[in-house]
């Protein structure tokens, strides 16, 4: 599915654990690192092709995660010419993407790469939250950091309550 314009329709998943890390994979046979993403299929709304990318991509089910944000509008990206198959039509030039902010609620036993017959992923591991915005590749790295700039004061916001609620945890606990 690619809009008139050229870009084919996509979402794309930031995941965050508890410490404010997000997660962060390895292409399978490549060494291109990046969040979770995926095209639309013509029937799908941005959030449900999320949860079914979610799950194909990394094995976590809605139950595993909370669903903190999503970003305004589309984030487009083109594709480098030599990406681009120009004999198939019509030519996809790039991708937007509707981003996603979520939440690791289960443990990270939940986490499988392997969940499909095809992986995307053969390694993943947690990273500080600006890492990806300059390690992806490059032609993903402005919309790489205009998501994570829509989604900063989020996650400050839940790492703040994170903090004071383990603070009167311990509060409560001296009492």
């Amino acid at each position: 599915m690619i809009d008139p314009d050229g870009y084919r329709p996509n979402v794309g998943i930031v995941l965050l654990n508890g410490r404010g890390q997000l997660f962060w994979a390895r292409r399978i046979n490549k060494d291109g690192w990046q969040f979770p993403q995926g095209g639309m299929r013509s029937d799908e709304t941005p959030r449900e092709a999320m949860f079914r990318e979610l799950a194909e991509e990394t094995g976590l089910l809605p139950q595993h995660v909370e669903v903190i944000g999503e970003t305004r509008g589309w984030l487009r990206y083109r594709l480098p010419s030599r990406f681009i198959r120009r004999h198939q039509q019509p030519t996809c030039i790039g991708q937007k993407q509707v981003w996603f902010l979520l939440r690791l609620t289960g443990t990270e036993d939940s986490l499988r790469l392997d969940a499909t017959e095809q992986p995307e992923f053969d390694i993943w591991r947690w990273v500080d939250f600006w890492y990806p915005a300059s390690h992806v590749v490059n032609f993903k790295r402005d919309v790489y950091q205009r998501a994570l700039r829509q989604f900063e004061p989020l996650v400050q916001t839940l790492l703040r309550q994170t903090l004071e609620t383990s603070a009167q945890a311990v509060e409560s606990g001296r009492r």
